[in-house]
């Protein structure tokens, strides 16, 4: 069956690029109106600004840092005054880079936690007003959360660390219909070129022989954004492939 969100009102963050970028089209496609944030102007937020006035539908991109919590709540303003309720939150926001644990700088550290644990927990919280009951929330985590990898200690901390948010807050948000759960991807092929021996190593470690695209991540979160999944809580999706 297909997914319809005709009428679903959805926030997206860090949405012009990417993983993100794939998510709010999908949603925009499937019918929902989407307001999504990015934090850097230029072509991708215009080509972006484009590809959703074709979709149809109302759409509002924002300026906003999720670490920050005035750009927060501005962001939340903007989806208040647009929309009047979120029926979904989706995070996608977040940050990465590779460091040796033992060199790693605190500054970096908290940079990394401030912006893919800080920002989810900014914006959920100042969002919850807005969520009725048969809302959702989902976080996109990833699928290094179980497995680890190195040079990404930190990163992969605060994945691992959005999976523990989720299980507390399907319990603590349960009671008023609203659902939490998390997205985690596999090695994703985004507008970003992959070195070939990188996509040769993948296409024989994933038993489908091929990376994830953007879309593949996006249909799970219109499952999740939807009615379809109604009674599910708590969980986190693998969408990798079978790595």
């Amino acid at each position: 069956m297909d997914i319809n969100l005709s009428g679903k009102k959805v926030l997206v963050t860090g949405g012009s690029r990417g993983v993100g970028r794939g998510i709010v089209l999908g949603l925009a496609r499937a019918g929902a109106d989407v307001v999504t944030c990015y934090r850097t102007d230029g072509e991708a937020v215009a080509s972006l600004t484009r590809e959703l006035k074709e979709t149809g539908g109302e759409h509002h991109l924002v300026k906003a840092d999720v670490s920050v919590p005035a750009e927060v709540d501005a962001l939340v303003e903007a989806c208040r005054t647009s929309f009047g309720r979120l029926d979904a939150v989706v995070h996608n926001a977040g940050v990465i880079s590779h460091v040796p644990f033992a060199e790693l700088p605190f500054e970096e550290w908290r940079r990394i936690v401030d912006n893919n644990l800080g920002g989810p927990y900014l914006v959920t919280q100042r969002a919850l007003p807005l969520i009725p009951s048969g809302g959702s929330v989902v976080f996109i985590g990833s699928r290094v959360a179980e497995v680890g990898i190195p040079l990404r200690a930190h990163y992969t901390a605060t994945k691992a660390g959005l999976v523990g948010l989720t299980r507390s807050l399907s319990k603590e948000l349960g009671g008023r219909g609203v659902r939490v759960n998390v997205v985690a991807p596999g090695p994703i092929q985004t507008e970003e070129p992959t070195p070939p021996q990188v996509l040769e190593r993948y296409q024989k470690l994933i038993p489908l022989g091929r990376l994830g695209t953007p879309d593949d991540v996006a249909g799970v979160v219109a499952f999740l954004t939807s009615d379809l999944s109604r009674f599910v809580n708590g969980v986190s999706i693998n969408v990798d492939g079978g790595i």
